[in-house]
C-alpha cells in the first residue's frame, strides 16, 4: 500500500507493473490472509495501526480480485483502466507533430512489439500493455536466474526507454 501510492504518484508506469506483482503474490498467497500475514505483511517494519491498513488493502485486492475473476490470471479492473490510458495518451503522443523524440522511441522498439503481439495468444493486447508484458516478463525471468539473450536485453531498454517517457508525460 505504502509503495503502491508512491509509485503512483512518481511513476504511473512502476505503479502498474508493482501492482502486477502484488497481483501474482496474493495469488501465490492463494488470497490466504494468514499466509499474506506471513509471507508479505511481515516484511513491513511499521507500526501496528500502519499494520492493519496495509493488511486491509491486501484484504480488498484479494477480494477485488475474486469479485473480478481474476484468481488464476489477469489483472484488475482499475489497472485495465490505466493501462487504457496510457495507450490513449501513446496515441495521442504519436500522432502529435510536436513530440518527435516520443515517435522515434516508438518506431524504434515497434517490431519487438509487432513480434510479441504475433506469438501472444491474445492478439488484440494493445501496444502499451504488450511493452509492459514484456518488461513485467523480464523483471521475472531476471529474479529466476534465467538466461537472457542480448537482443531481448536491448528490446526490453528500448521499451523501458519509450515507457519512461510516456510515463514522464502522465
Amino acid at each position: 500500500m505504502l509503495i503502491a501510492q508512491q509509485k503512483r504518484k512518481e511513476n504511473i508506469v512502476e505503479y502498474l507493473i508493482y501492482m502486477w506483482q502484488i497481483e501474482d503474490l496474493i495469488r501465490a498467497c492463494r488470497f490466504d490472509m494468514e499466509e499474506i500475514d506471513a509471507h508479505l505483511l511481515s516484511k513491513y517494519e511499521q507500526p501496528e495501526p500502519v499494520l492493519q491498513e496495509i493488511r486491509q488493502w491486501y484484504q480488498e485486492l484479494a477480494d477485488r480480485m475474486r469479485e473480478e475473476g481474476v484468481m488464476e490470471k489477469g489483472h484488475l479492473q482499475q489497472n485495465k483502466n490505466i493501462v487504457a490510458e496510457l495507450n490513449e495518451l501513446h496515441h495521442r503522443l504519436i500522432n502529435s507533430a510536436h513530440e518527435s523524440v516520443y515517435g522515434s522511441l516508438y518506431y524504434k522498439v515497434l517490431p519487438a512489439i509487432v513480434q510479441l503481439r504475433s506469438q501472444s495468444d491474445n492478439a488484440g493486447t494493445s501496444e502499451m500493455e504488450t511493452c509492459l508484458t514484456a518488461i513485467y516478463g523480464y523483471i521475472l525471468l531476471k529474479m529466476k536466474g534465467r538466461e537472457i539473450s542480448v537482443e531481448t536485453t536491448e528490446s526490453i531498454k528500448d521499451m523501458s526507454r519509450l515507457l519512461s517517457f510516456l510515463a514522464a508525460k502522465w
